[in-house]
């Protein structure tokens, strides 16, 4: 299925992080808080101001980002968990 977000919306898959700490100790399932970072999947055109101007959106297909702990709403496309938010959502790109 083809999907492609609408105005300043923008799909991200969640990047996973280590399960073990820096001292060897591996982190159950459980315990684990859900990744903060993750990578831009598809982005929308970008924001119409009220003159009618297109505004394009910062980040771009590939880019790893960084978004708030409870940013966007879960979908699952293509048997595929991600995250679809606001380009506002998102607090920078990770270079």
């Amino acid at each position: 299925m083809k999907f492609r977000p609408l105005h300043d919306r923008v799909v991200v898959k969640r990047l996973e992080e280590d399960q073990k700490t820096s001292g060897g100790i591996i982190i159950p399932d459980s315990a684990q808080e859900k990744p903060q970072t993750g990578e831009v999947l598809a982005a929308g055109n970008g924001l119409r101001s009220e003159n009618g101007d297109l505004s394009p959106l910062d980040v771009k297909v590939g880019d790893i980002v960084l978004f708030g702990k409870w940013s966007g709403t879960e979908v699952k496309l293509d048997g595929q968990d991600v995250l679809i938010m606001k380009e506002s959502d998102i607090m920078g790109v990770v270079s």
